[in-house]
């Protein structure tokens, strides 16, 4: 039976129509230097400070034992809403793993911070297909160890350290949630994980009905995950700190946020992830945003439903705090 994709909501569909036919949602091999040069040139525009609201900085500190340094930028706002020690948004970039720099997807998080009073600490980890798993995650893990370790520095609160991130970096973030609890590192006070990539495999329902459809499908996945995995994806064994869909256990993790589009690759991944971190007894909220294709409120940032899914993070880090 022919598997129909649900509808894109109208005003997304509009915007991906702007885009024009050279915009498939596919991702080869040979078009990862391209789009790297084009991430780059874009995410170089972006103002760290807000016009000034942060103090912004890059940090180089120690990266996994044996592993380069790593760059953070860190954000603090200069005028912060309250005295003390300020929540960390511990931000993970997407970009299917082979792309993106610690400034890219920053708009969102910088929101949040400007309105909740809280500092950014962005992680740069090296990026697949030339520092394949576990370079990303041990990455991502040792920035969040000296992000805890120097809390005091940032005049930050070590305790209040939530990992957000969007597709890749969000199925980082749940990688790393998994990670520190095994090691005993430090606890995310929380998971902000947006449509996130969790699972290797790529045989999902939704996999299968968006394929060719939206911004990233099925093959573009299967790029990534190649790229990180080389021949073991989608095979047994995989670790869950490369493919948390892959865990086990899901208990003693930290509340979770989690959202995707009901017309995208991801959703039945996350989906599923949520509904497993119930089972283990774990908190999570779960929004499924109707007709959204992958990355749709970056797309089309004024569309009603991604003005809605914006609400709903920030509400959702509001009451985490």
């Amino acid at each position: 039976m022919t598997e129909v994709p649900p509808p894109f909501d109208p005003e997304l569909a509009a915007a991906l129509e702007q885009l024009g036919p050279d915009a498939g949602p596919g991702l080869a091999p040979e078009d990862i230097p391209a789009r790297r040069a084009t991430g780059r040139e874009l995410a170089a525009a972006l103002d760290p400070t807000r016009g000034g609201a942060f103090d912004a900085a890059d940090r180089w500190v120690p990266g996994p034992p044996g592993a380069p340094d790593l760059s953070l930028l860190v954000c603090r706002p200069v005028a912060p809403p309250a005295p003390g020690p300020l929540p960390v948004l511990y931000h993970v970039h997407g970009g299917g793993l082979v792309l993106g720099t610690n400034r890219a997807g920053l708009e969102e998080p910088l929101t949040w911070a400007a309105e909740l009073g809280a500092v950014v600490v962005s992680v740069e980890y090296r990026l697949a297909p030339e520092h394949p798993h576990p370079a990303p995650v041990e990455d991502v893990y040792a920035g969040l160890l000296w992000t805890a370790g120097h809390a005091a520095e940032l005049g930050a609160d070590p305790a209040r350290i939530v990992a957000v991130g969007a597709s890749a970096g969000g199925g980082l973030c749940a990688a790393l949630a998994l990670l520190a609890r095994d090691r005993g590192g430090p606890r995310p006070a929380g998971q902000l994980l947006m449509s996130p990539m969790l699972d290797d495999q790529g045989d999902s329902a939704s996999a299968r009905q968006l394929a060719g459809l939206g911004t990233w499908d099925r093959s573009a996945s299967a790029t990534a995950w190649r790229a990180l995995l080389g021949e073991r994806a989608g095979s047994p064994g995989v670790s869950p700190y490369a493919a948390p869909a892959r865990a086990r256990d899901l208990s003693g993790l930290p509340p979770a946020f989690l959202d995707v589009g009901s017309a995208e690759t991801f959703r039945d991944e996350t989906v599923a992830y949520a509904s497993r971190l119930w089972a283990a007894g774990g908190v999570a909220e779960l929004h499924v945003w109707p007709g959204g294709y992958h990355g749709f409120d970056a797309l089309a940032p004024d569309a009603a439903v991604s003005r809605s899914a914006r609400a709903a993070r920030l509400d959702w880090l509001r009451r985490l705090r």
